[in-house]
């Protein structure tokens, strides 16, 4: 066996021991969310889950080099929608909150002489869970820790080229995250500052090999296009500072997104950065569905607030 497949083969053993684990979190935490609550088990309480929601759209500048299509950096403008929802968990609301991110990425690139040009369209959704700590510290200051999966892709598209027209990006991977979030006042507003960073651990990428075009796919070469996703093949991070602004039961957000993404592979290096300004709408919203009884106390438990 050569050293290539050796290594190849030690990491789908340990992708696969890494799927393995992750699959038993995940039923140990369906098996959770399937239990009642203990606090829950009060008739006389009724806990409510408010969603906290909020819309986003984002601008800003990308750097892009794929050197599958070009060996250079394409730099332009980047936008971005994205949702998020929040909300604590039902099996441990105190403790433990749920994050949902969805989002779509256009960046319009050129090189530096300003003679070609490259377009990228991106999609992505994320979920995870964070066990969080309220009054670290200081009464104000909640930290959460937690993990989540993340599926991203798309395509770099650079028209000028006469062969490789387009490189497909396809990720998946289990990531850590965590958050902290500091609440204060602004001239009686209340403002939450939030500082979130999230790094995929492990996971599997698409590439095809140097040189490799798609018609060679298209026609049956399907070997070599799975990677195995980890810090020696790839290195993914996002970092997010947000200020919420509390009008009301409106709530408006500004920020600062930085994404990172990198993978080399089969000779290929592939890198894009972005750097986005943010803003936002959002607010929390509580069900009204159910049999609730007017008269009946209720606690009210916040996923971020």
């Amino acid at each position: 066996m050569t050293k290539k497949n050796k290594r190849n083969s030690e990491a789908r053993a340990w992708l696969c021991r890494a799927l393995v684990t992750a699959v038993t979190v995940l039923a140990s935490v369906a098996s959770m969310m399937a239990m009642p609550a203990a606090h829950e088990a009060d008739d006389s309480i009724r806990v409510e889950r408010p969603v906290a929601s909020f819309f986003m759209a984002e601008v800003g500048s990308a750097s892009v080099i794929d050197t599958y299509l070009a060996p250079v950096a394409f730099k332009g403008v980047d936008v971005r929608l994205e949702y998020e929802r929040m909300q604590a968990m039902r099996f441990d609301p105190q403790r433990w909150v749920m994050q949902m991110h969805a989002g779509v990425e256009y960046g319009n690139l050129q090189n530096k002489p300003g003679n070609h040009t490259e377009h990228m369209l991106m999609v992505d959704y994320r979920w995870g869970m964070m066990r969080r700590w309220s009054n670290v510290l200081t009464p104000n200051l909640q930290v959460a820790v937690g993990g989540s999966t993340q599926l991203r892709g798309g395509a770099v598209y650079k028209p000028s080229n006469s062969n490789n027209l387009v490189s497909a990006k396809i990720h998946w991977a289990v990531s850590l995250t965590a958050m902290a979030s500091y609440r204060w006042r602004v001239a009686k507003m209340p403002v939450v500052i939030s500082y979130q960073a999230t790094l995929p651990v492990a996971g599997v990428f698409f590439s095809p090999e140097y040189g490799e075009t798609y018609y060679e796919i298209y026609l049956g070469n399907h070997s070599g296009l799975a990677h195995f996703g980890w810090w020696g093949s790839r290195f993914d991070m996002t970092n997010a500072l947000m200020a919420d602004m509390h009008m009301g039961s409106t709530v408006l957000r500004v920020g600062y997104r930085n994404t990172i993404e990198r993978s080399w592979v089969n000779n290929l290096d592939t890198q894009i950065v972005t750097h986005m300004a943010v803003i936002g709408v959002g607010g929390e919203w509580i069900s009204l569905g159910g049999n609730k009884p007017n008269g009946e106390k209720a606690r009210i438990i916040s996923a971020m607030y």
